[in-house]
């Protein structure tokens, strides 16, 4: 299969400016051990959200773009959310006996996803009609 030079640069900067964007919120909200990880909560809220408004403005208001897609939706939010290290974070909870925690956080997770997802959406189809 024939690949494009230019999404991959798309997805390659995009990927850097989410990795960047993470490492940014690993060091301003370091995890503490047994405690609820705020780093990869937020990363994955803010990546889930931009990714719902992203989708939604591409399908419904802009112009078809080859890069734009891979920009924000592989690259950056691919980048930024980490289902991985939730995982981790998840078994790390389990192994230290937190499991009130370890439950907590993902349902959080899971339900603040959904919910993002929702409002986002919903906030940018909104934007569309007010103008």
């Amino acid at each position: 299969m024939p690949r494009d030079p230019q999404q991959l640069l798309a997805v390659f900067v995009g990927g850097a400016l989410g990795a960047l964007a993470r490492a940014g919120l690993v060091e301003l909200l370091p995890a503490q051990p047994g405690q609820w990880p705020w780093a990869t909560f937020t990363a994955n809220l803010l990546g889930t959200a931009l990714l719902a408004h992203a989708v939604t403005r591409l399908q419904e208001r802009l112009p078809l773009s080859a890069y734009r897609r891979p920009l924000i939706g592989t690259g950056l939010c691919g980048a930024l959310t980490t289902f991985s290290t939730m995982q981790l974070e998840l078994l790390q909870m389990l192994d230290a006996g937190r499991l009130a925690l370890a439950g907590a956080y993902a349902a959080a997770s899971v339900g603040a996803g959904l919910l993002v997802v929702a409002l986002a959406t919903s906030l940018t189809r909104r934007v569309r009609i007010l103008r």
